[in-house]
C-alpha cells in the first residue's frame, strides 16, 4: 500500500466511496459506548462521523498513508473532550490486543496483497464478543475499467513501463474469504457480493477518479506523460460505456461485504 496519495484531491473525488461507507456505517447499529478501530481511515471523514455516533466511546483511525493521516489530523484535530485519534499504521501489521469492540473498514482491503495477516490482526485487536464489518472491492469489481486500462497497456508507448508488472488489487469472493475469516479464529456471519454503480461527473470527473485511485498503474508513467495516459484510459472507457443523458459516466463495481465476530471462548479447529 506504499503509493503516493494526493490527500486533498482524493478528498474531492471520493464522494461515492464515502456514501457507500455511510451505508455500511449504518449497519453497525452502534450503542454509543464502543471502542472502534477504523482501518484505512483516509482523510478521516467517516472516522469523525463514527466518533459522533459513540459519544461515550472512542475511535482510532489508521492509514498507511502519512499524507492521509496529516489531512485527517488537520481536519479533525484531537483535543480535549474529543474521542478520536489518528495513527500511521499498516493494516497488515496491527499490534492491538483486545482493545476494540468494533473493527470497521470501507474500500480499503482490495489494496492489500495478503489478507490473512490483516484478519489475524483484527482477531487479536477485538475484545471477546467483538465484531468486524468490512467492505472492499470483490470478485469482478471494476471489470470494465480494468479491461480499458489493460487495453491501453498494449500500446508500445505504455507497455514499456510495465515489463515486471502484475495486477495489484485483490478482489476476493465470499467462499474464499469465509475460509480466511475462520482461519483467523473469527466467526463469519455474512460474506456477500454487492453490486454498486460508481458515478463520475463526465470525462474530467472520471479522469480525476483514475488519477486518485489507480496509482499502481499511473505511478509507473513518467510525470510529464501521466495526464495523457490517464485520458487515454478515460476516453477508451467512455467509448465503450457512453455517458448518460446528464453527462455522467458510470462504472459497475462489485463490493465484498463481510461481517464477522470474535468468539468468547477458544476457537474451534477448522475442519479443512
Amino acid at each position: 500500500m506504499a503509493y503516493e496519495w494526493n490527500a486533498e484531491e482524493y478528498c474531492e473525488t471520493s464522494g461515492q466511496q464515502k456514501a457507500w461507507g455511510r451505508e455500511l456505517l449504518g449497519k453497525l447499529h452502534l450503542k454509543g459506548d464502543e471502542r472502534v478501530l477504523d482501518i484505512g481511515c483516509g482523510d478521516g471523514t467517516l472516522t469523525s462521523e463514527t466518533a459522533a455516533l459513540v459519544p461515550d466511546g472512542f475511535v482510532v483511525g489508521i492509514d498507511s498513508s502519512s499524507e492521509m493521516i496529516r489531512l485527517a489530523r488537520e481536519s479533525y484535530p484531537p483535543g480535549e473532550g474529543q474521542n478520536v485519534s489518528w495513527e500511521v499504521k499498516d493494516a497488515g501489521a496491527l499490534d492491538y490486543e483486545e482493545e476494540f469492540d468494533v473493527v470497521f473498514s470501507n474500500a480499503v482491503f482490495h489494496w492489500v496483497k495478503e489478507h490473512q495477516p490483516v484478519l489475524d490482526g483484527i482477531a487479536l485487536a477485538l475484545k471477546p464478543g467483538g465484531r468486524a464489518l468490512l467492505q472492499m472491492g470483490g470478485k469482478g469489481n471494476a471489470a470494465g475499467v480494468s479491461d480499458s486500462l489493460l487495453a491501453v497497456l498494449t500500446d508500445p508507448d505504455w507497455s514499456k513501463f510495465y515489463g515486471d508488472f502484475s495486477f495489484p488489487y485483490r478482489f476476493h469472493g465470499p467462499d474464499e474469504y469465509r475460509i480466511m475469516i475462520e482461519r483467523a479464529g473469527l466467526m463469519c456471519r455474512r460474506a456477500e457480493l454487492i453490486r454498486k454503480d460508481m458515478v463520475q461527473e463526465g470525462r474530467e470527473g472520471f479522469a480525476a477518479w483514475i488519477r486518485t485511485t489507480w496509482q499502481p498503474f499511473t505511478e509507473r508513467i513518467p510525470e510529464e506523460l501521466r495526464e495523457r495516459f490517464i485520458f487515454e484510459i478515460t476516453d477508451r472507457y467512455i467509448d465503450g460505456h457512453p455517458a448518460d443523458p446528464r453527462g455522467r459516466v458510470h462504472a459497475e463495481m462489485v463490493r465484498l461485504e463481510v461481517e464477522a465476530g470474535k468468539m468468547t471462548g477458544p476457537p474451534k479447529p477448522l475442519n479443512r
